[in-house]
Order: C-alpha cells, then structure tokens, then sequence
C-alpha cells in the first residue's frame, strides 16, 4: 500500500525552514534543551502540524495564560492522555480526508511528553496508540525526572541519580534504579520507525523528525533534553552535556526502521570516559569510584545491546 505522503510534496530539498513556529518569549529555563529540541522538532514538521501536549515543563513554560509560544494548532492535554488524545485527533482528521474536507493537505499529528508524562504516567496511552496503529509519531522530552513539579525521579532517572524523592546521602546512592528502555519497548510493538535523538545533535534530529513524518503509521523518537536545573549543571553546557551523553555511549543515537536497527552516524563514536559526562553534573557529585563502576557497567551493557542488534538485525520484510 502507497504512503499517502506520496500524494503531498512535503520534502522538497530546502535548507531549514526560516519560520518560528515555536516562539521565542516562553519562560523555560536559561540553557533548556527542552525548549530548544521543541523548537527544532517544530521546524523539521512545518506548519501542516497538530501538536498535543502533556501536562509538563513545556506546557507551564510556553502557554501562561493568555500567551502562548505556539504557532501550531496545540491541545494541552493531561499528564496521562497526550497519546490517546493525539489518536482521536488522527482518527478526525482520517475521516475529514476520506470526506474530501482536507484532501489537498496532508496533516500529521505529534503527541509530546516528558519522560514523565511519557515513561510513567502516560505509558498506557502510548501502548495503545502505538499497538493499534494510528499514523501518528510521539516524541518524548526525556529530562530524566519530574522537573516540572520539583525534580522527583521518573521511570527515566538514571542510576545514582539524587532527586528529592530519592535523595543521595549516608543511606542511599540516590536513584537505586536504572531507567526505563522506552525505544526498545517501542521496537517490541512493532512500531514501524523508532529512534532516539538529543537536541545536541540538531541536524539528525530533525531528519529523523522528518523520516519520521513519512511514515504512515505510529512512529516513536526518545529525545534526550538535558535540564541545567533538574541535573545541577550549568546553563552554557546544555550542548555539551547532550553531546557527552552521546560521546560516553550512555545514550547512543540509533534507528529502527521496520526492525532493523542503524547507528545514526553509521559508525559509532570512540567512546569518552564515562566521567566526562558525570563530572559536570551536580547529581551525580555524591558518586564513589566504586558507584560509578556500576553505572559504567549497566551503561555498557545497555550500549553492546545496541551494537549487537546494529550488526545482526534483519528488517521484517527479511524475515519473511
């Protein structure tokens, strides 16, 4: 069956697109990699775009009454349903299409949460949006706790992380868990494009937006967006601090395509050491030598997963 974006010039070869459609003026943080991920995912969809948002740092930052930074159609939404709201959306705008109401365009609808909107909260809604196949992405602003309401761990902390629900001190090394695989969870419902992103890397964030847009069908991308505030770092490293994460192979850039997994670049960086990425965050300050062993480890593992499934994964049409 045709993709009914071959029925729309969307694509056509363009540097990035001038227009702001997600403002500047909004209130989130100095340094946010949030609002700037928001900023290039709005601009890698353009302005044929449904947006529906979770309850979360970019709703309280970007919509105070009566302003907002959007200029997309938007629904704020609650913390658990952006995904079910984003699907009755997608069943509307199917009908409209198959009445010839909007033929002429072709309008995709993204669902956006934080991790946890995304990774808690929100995980039923998204299970079911993407199992039952509305052609729709959701992106996940992934900041690694609640932030919005007071920097309590999430099902996307990471190990050894100090929260205020699971503070660090003589008794405890902080958060006691490692954090939730949302992509892989994503890959195990067949979702025909995943892949995981950070606003440090712009330009492969925003193709994999736009591969994303292509698809017709559910679509999935975990974005990392560091939080200076939530990770106890300064604001001026908001960049860096995405791009160590990479570098350190604590959250490697890759694709899922139909099963089959890519590196995104093809070839997977030397990796830095893990300290490089711990050093500057204040959440992790309490770590011991021993501590960080461990999370180096958990890290790896997670990591040769990845390198693993690059090398011997089949798409699903191969396995036929």
């Amino acid at each position: 069956m045709k993709s009914i974006v071959e029925n729309f010039d969307l694509f056509a070869p363009k540097l990035v697109d001038k227009e702001e459609y997600y403002s500047s003026g909004h209130r989130a943080c100095q340094g946010c990699g949030e609002a700037l991920a928001i900023r290039l995912m709005a601009k890698a969809l353009g302005k044929d775009t449904v947006v529906t948002n979770a309850t979360g740092c970019m709703e309280v930052t970007a919509t105070p009454y009566p302003t907002t930074a959007w200029k997309l159609p938007w629904v704020h939404v609650a913390f658990p349903n952006s995904a079910s709201v984003g699907a009755g959306v997608e069943s509307a705008l199917r009908v409209l299409r198959r009445k010839g109401k909007i033929a002429d365009r072709y309008i995709k609808v993204v669902s956006i949460g934080g991790d946890g909107g995304s990774f808690d909260i929100g995980f039923q809604a998204i299970s079911g949006a993407m199992e039952r196949g509305h052609d729709m992405i959701y992106i996940v602003y992934d900041n690694e706790a609640y932030m919005n309401t007071g920097i309590q761990r999430s099902g996307a902390t990471p190990f050894g992380a100090s929260t205020t629900t699971a503070p660090a001190g003589k008794e405890s090394v902080g958060n006691k868990n490692w954090k939730k695989n949302m992509a892989e969870i994503m890959v195990a419902h067949r979702v025909p494009y995943v892949a995981t992103a950070t606003h440090s890397h712009p330009i492969d964030f925003m193709n994999k937006v736009k591969k994303a847009r292509k698809v017709n069908g559910p679509a999935f991308i975990h974005c990392l967006a560091v939080c200076p505030t939530g990770w106890r770092s300064s604001s001026e490293t908001c960049i860096k601090l995405g791009r160590l994460a990479v570098e350190t192979g604590v959250f490697p850039l890759y694709e899922v395509e139909n099963g089959k997994y890519k590196f995104s670049p093809d070839n997977p960086p030397k990796l830095r050491p893990l300290e490089d990425y711990l050093k500057p965050q204040g959440r992790f300050r309490h770590l011991t030598p021993d501590q960080i062993n461990i999370f180096r480890d958990m890290a790896m593992i997670e990591y040769n997963k990845v390198l693993e499934r690059v090398k011997h994964s089949k798409s699903w049409s191969e396995l036929k």
